[in-house]
């Protein structure tokens, strides 16, 4: 049987949202964007919700689903969703989360200890695979030229 989780992608600019995640948790001390696991019967959309505010203290809204990852063996499915941040105040839950970072594609992937689909998430980003712009963010024809 394959678990469903979400991860939130949540921008500031070019800086993204990611976690270092606490001792005693399953890959503790890695990096990673915020997630978890979709609890039966709830939609991904409000488990991305759900688990944003759970680890990062903080109201996000849902834009779309942006990209997908099976783990290679094949026992988890990652269901990656672009997310606006609502309540700019992060108020990190200790039992989950050690530290917070707001980090450039370049900076996460130097991290230590980032997990596996993180990396190939930030690589499909890369090869132009994963659309992250939202209807909120002007766009490089929107912008207006300089005077």
């Amino acid at each position: 049987m394959v678990q469903e989780g979400v991860v939130a992608v949540v921008r500031r600019g070019e800086r993204y949202l990611v976690i270092q995640r606490a001792p005693g948790l399953i890959a503790a001390g890695a990096w990673c964007f915020v997630g978890g696991a979709i609890e039966p019967g709830e939609s991904q959309a409000a488990a991305v919700v759900r688990e944003f505010s759970e680890e990062v203290g903080a109201s996000i809204r849902p834009i779309r689903k942006v990209w997908e990852y099976l783990r290679p063996d094949g026992a988890l499915r990652l269901h990656w969703w672009l997310a606006k941040l609502v309540d700019g105040q992060l108020h990190p839950n200790e039992a989950e989360v050690s530290a917070v970072r707001w980090l450039t594609a370049a900076e996460i992937a130097r991290l230590p200890d980032l997990l596996l689909s993180n990396g190939a998430f930030l690589s499909a980003v890369a090869r132009g695979e994963v659309q992250l712009m939202d209807a909120d963010e002007p766009r490089v024809s929107d912008r207006v030229p300089d005077s």
